[in-house]
C-alpha cells in the first residue's frame, strides 16, 4: 500500500478504482501507479475492446504518452497529418485547416491512428506497474460512499466488493457510475446519427486522410486511423436506418459512389452506428467519486478532440489526486479539477458543434448558401481561423502572466552535448524554468524543490534552448521564469529576478512542502 494519510489496519483495499479499461483509464490508472499508489481497474469487457473507437490525437496528447515511455514505439504506427480538408459535394474545396509539424507541446500537432495499437501500447504501461490490478469481466453494478471511502461492487464471473479511498469514472459516454449518482447533463443541441466504417487496407493505399464532405444529400466524414486502417462515416436520415444500411453490400456501394476503394484494395472489419452527442455532466465529483472521459463530457468529433479531452482529465486528476493521496493537499484541492476543465471542454465542444453543423447541413438552398460563402473566403485569400483553446478555468494556479495556459515544450541540449525534448532531456512532474541570463546566482529553495522532485532547470547554463522555443515562449509571457504543473500547464510566473523567490514559496505551498502564510489583519 503507498504511503499516505489513512494509514492503519481499517484503511480501504485500494487508494483508487478507476472505473473503464479504455485510454482513458488506462492513463489514469498509469500516471497513480508511477506515483505508487494503489490502484483497482474494473473492466465490463472480458479483455481489450480491440476495435477502433477514436482515430485522432494531438500533440498534447503524445507529450502525455512520451512521458509514459510509449510515444517512440507508436511512431511508426502513426500518420502524421498536417491539413483537414472540408469540401462540397461537387468536391470543391471550402476550407482547409494546416496543423504543425511540431506544435506548442513539442510533438507534431494531428495523429491519425489505430486505436488498438494504442490500447496495447498503454496496456503495458499499467502492467508494467506493481501497484496497478487490472479486473476484466467485472462490470460495476453499485457504489456507497462515506466520509472516508468508497465501496465498489462488481459483478461477473466472480463477483465481490472492495473499497477504495477514490473512484475515477472512465465508463464511457453511457456510464452506469454517472446515472447511478444521478447527475444531470448540460445537452448543446447537437444530436446527428452515423454510420462508421472501418477498413483494413489489402495493399497499400493513399486516400483522403482527413476530408469532410459537405453534401447535403449526404454528409461523409474520410478519415485515416493509421497507416494500414481507413474510417468512412455516413451521416443517417435517423438510428433506425443503420439495421438496413450496414449491410455489407450497402455499405460497399456508397463507398464505390465515393470514387476511392474497391473489395479488392479494403477489408471492412467493422460498422457500427453512433449517435454524434455534446454534452456535459453538471457535476464531475460527487463526494469520493469523480468523472473523467466521455463519463463527464461528449463531443462531436469533428475537431477530433473527445479522446484527447479524456487524457486531459486523467492529467490534471492524476496530480492532484497524488497530492491528496498522500495527505500533502486537503480533499478541496479536487473541486478544481471541475473548475479549471470544464470551461475548455466547453469550448471545445462548442466549436465542435460549430463546424459539425457547417458540415451536416442538409438543406440544398443552405448548403449552396454556406458554399458561396467559404468559397468566396477562399478566392479573397482568407484563411481559416487557427483552431486555438482557451487555458484553465480558476484553480490551481496564480494570478501571473500566462498561468493556466499551456505550456510550451522545446528541444534542449545538455552538457554532454545530447538533444531532448526537455520532459525526456530532465524529466516529468514539477518544472521550475529560468532564464540564467535574467537571474543571476543560486534558486531560491533549491534543496527543498530538489526534495520533493522539481525539476529545476537554468535555461542557458544547464541546458541550450536548442530552437528558441524557450526564449520565445519567454518573451510572449514577459517573464524570466515559469512553474509548469505535471498535467504541462503554467502554475506561474515571475516577471524579474526579484519576484521569483516568491514564485518559488508558492509552488512549495501549493504542494503542501510550506504552510499557506497567515491572513493579515486587514486580509
Amino acid at each position: 500500500m503507498s504511503q499516505d494519510a489513512d494509514g492503519g489496519p481499517d484503511r480501504p483495499d485500494f487508494d483508487v478504482v478507476v472505473v473503464g479499461y479504455g485510454p482513458v483509464g488506462m492513463v489514469t490508472a498509469a500516471l497513480l501507479g508511477r506515483a505508487g499508489h494503489d490502484v483497482l481497474v474494473l473492466e465490463r469487457y472480458a479483455g481489450l475492446y480491440n476495435l477502433p473507437r477514436g482515430a485522432i490525437f494531438d500533440d498534447e496528447t503524445m507529450r502525455t504518452l512520451a512521458v509514459l515511455g510509449i510515444a517512440d514505439e507508436l511512431l511508426p504506427k502513426l500518420r502524421v497529418q498536417r491539413n483537414y480538408e472540408w469540401r462540397n459535394a461537387a468536391r470543391q474545396l471550402l476550407m482547409e485547416v494546416d496543423y504543425a509539424e511540431t506544435g506548442r507541446s513539442g510533438w507534431a500537432e494531428w495523429y491519425m491512428m489505430y486505436q488498438p495499437e494504442l490500447e496495447e501500447a498503454l496496456d503495458e504501461v499499467c502492467r508494467a506497474q506493481p501497484s496497478v490490478r487490472i479486473r476484466h469481466s467485472s462490470p460495476v453494478v453499485a457504489l456507497a460512499q462515506d466520509a472516508t471511502r468508497v465501496t465498489v461492487s462488481y459483478g461477473g464471473d466472480e463477483p465481490g466488493s472492495v473499497t477504495a479511498r477514490y473512484v475515477v469514472a472512465c465508463d464511457g459516454g453511457n456510464s452506469f457510475v454517472r446515472r447511478e449518482l444521478g447527475i444531470d447533463q448540460d445537452d448543446y443541441g447537437f444530436s446527428e446519427p452515423w454510420m462508421v466504417c472501418d477498413f483494413r487496407f489489402t495493399h497499400p493505399m493513399e486516400l483522403p486522410a482527413a476530408l469532410q464532405i459537405g453534401d447535403p444529400t449526404g454528409p461523409t466524414s474520410v478519415i485515416s486511423i493509421g497507416p494500414a486502417h481507413h474510417r468512412i462515416s455516413f451521416m443517417l436520415d435517423s438510428v433506425q436506418d443503420f439495421d438496413v444500411e450496414r449491410d455489407p453490400e450497402k455499405v460497399w456501394r456508397r463507398v464505390g459512389r465515393l470514387g476511392l476503394m474497391t473489395p479488392d484494395d479494403a477489408e471492412l472489419i467493422r460498422v457500427a452506428t453512433y449517435t454524434f452527442r455534446s454534452l456535459v455532466a453538471q457535476h464531475w465529483r460527487q463526494g469520493r467519486i469523480l468523472l473523467a472521459g466521455d463519463a463527464a463530457h461528449e463531443m462531436p468529433p469533428f475537431l477530433g478532440q473527445g479522446m484527447c479531452s479524456g487524457i486531459r482529465d486523467a492529467q490534471n486528476l492524476g496530480f492532484k489526486l497524488d497530492l491528496v493521496l498522500r495527505g500533502k493537499r486537503p480533499d478541496a484541492l479536487l473541486d478544481t479539477y471541475q473548475s479549471e476543465r470544464d470551461p475548455h471542454v466547453r469550448a471545445v465542444i462548442e466549436k465542435g458543434v460549430e463546424m459539425g453543423r457547417r458540415q451536416t447541413v442538409r438543406d440544398p438552398e443552405q448548403a449552396a448558401q454556406r458554399d458561396r460563402m467559404l468559397l468566396a473566403k477562399r478566392a479573397a485569400n482568407e484563411a481559416p481561423d487557427k483552431i486555438r483553446f482557451p487555458g484553465l478555468g480558476p484553480g490551481m494556479h496564480g494570478p501571473s502572466a500566462g498561468a493556466g495556459s499551456l505550456s510550451a515544450q522545446g528541444v534542449v541540449e545538455g552538457a554532454d552535448g545530447r538533444r531532448a525534448r526537455l520532459d525526456q532531456a530532465v524529466g516529468s512532474g514539477w518544472q521550475l524554468l529560468v532564464d540564467a541570463a535574467a537571474v543571476a546566482g543560486p534558486v531560491p529553495a533549491a534543496a527543498e524543490l530538489a526534495a520533493i522532485d522539481v525539476r529545476v532547470v537554468r535555461l542557458g547554463a544547464d541546458a541550450a534552448d536548442v530552437d528558441g522555443t524557450y526564449r520565445e515562449w519567454l518573451a510572449e509571457l514577459g517573464a524570466v521564469a515559469v512553474v509548469v504543473r505535471p498535467d504541462f500547464y503554467v502554475f506561474g510566473t515571475a516577471a524579474d529576478a526579484a519576484a521569483l523567490p516568491g514564485l518559488v514559496d508558492d509552488l512549495l505551498t501549493a504542494t503542501g512542502e510550506r504552510a499557506p502564510a497567515p491572513l493579515s489583519a486587514t486580509g
